[in-house]
């Protein structure tokens, strides 16, 4: 059985940056341990697999090399970027999921808006050692998602200059962790710069994401978290509309936005290659 894929870089307008996903378009599901099998192969961050309910309307799973993730930001948005490439007709696309509900998509000139529910994180009365230890760097503030475990700095230099002993934060499964910071002073290297149509502005905040019990050591951009990020520096900055930074080796801009109970993330995505995977025996 042949199947179409498409890798897309999201969250970048260069290709080689932001966070690369793999997107496969089925008529019908795979067994899940085919669809295990398939994003182990691919060796990404994540596989979308995207099964059409009615026309702009999609079911979407996202496994990792390591298990079936319940919330996938980047490579939600390198499967709108496919839809809308094949059905440049589309102005708006739904994503149904298992765990976050509805997801829409819409076009915003060759940026994507997607629409996440807020995730908010909150205060823990513990912190757990292999987190403090895992860092090495003590955070201001720890908090926790449904989806990670949030580490709060004063400044971007000291979340960008963390190395993590991977081993630690692995203990911490099922959560993940990220850390922030505000973008004060914050400047990429140049290639990342080069990639930001937004590289004159001043980011709102940083963040980097470790994963190492679901899916790899660092995630290059991750758009779920966001929607936990953004409604806590909304609230930290006093604004709603914010421009934010993943500060990890590829780098990514995000531009995020309050709206109701609603998070809207939005970015750019560029197509790396198209082709056919063969499964089955």
């Amino acid at each position: 059985m042949r199947l179409a894929i498409y890798q897309v870089d999201a969250f970048t307008n260069q290709r080689f940056r932001g966070n690369a996903a793999a997107v496969v378009p089925l008529a019908n599901w795979l067994d899940d341990a085919l669809m295990l099998q398939i994003a182990q192969e691919n060796n990404l961050s994540e596989t979308a697999f995207l099964l059409e309910l009615a026309p702009g309307h999609y079911h979407i799973r996202w496994f990792s090399p390591l298990t079936e993730i319940d919330f996938c930001g980047h490579a939600t948005l390198a499967s709108a970027y496919v839809i809308f490439m094949l059905q440049p007709e589309l102005a708006e696309i739904r994503f149904s999921t298992g765990a976050v509900g509805d997801l829409t998509v819409t076009k915003n000139a060759d940026w994507l808006q997607m629409s996440f529910p807020k995730r908010l994180a909150k205060p823990v009365a513990e912190i757990p050692t292999a987190l403090l230890q895992g860092l090495g760097a003590a955070p201001l503030q720890v908090l926790r998602s449904d989806q990670a475990w949030f580490a709060i700095y004063a400044d971007a230099a000291t979340v960008a200059a963390l190395t993590p002993d991977m081993q630690q934060l692995k203990q911490l499964g099922p959560w993940d962790v990220v850390v922030t910071a505000p973008g004060t002073g914050f400047i990429p290297e140049p290639p990342a710069a080069q990639a930001n149509p937004d590289a004159e502005q001043q980011y709102d905040f940083i963040s980097r994401y470790f994963w190492p019990a679901n899916g790899g050591d660092e995630d290059p951009v991750t758009g779920s978290i966001h929607a936990g990020l953004t409604p806590y520096w909304a609230e930290q900055l006093g604004k709603n509309q914010l421009l934010a930074y993943q500060a990890s080796t590829r780098g990514g801009v995000l531009r995020v936005e309050i709206s109701g109970d609603r998070v809207l993330v939005s970015g750019q995505a560029v197509l790396y290659l198209k082709g056919e995977i063969e499964v089955g025996y």
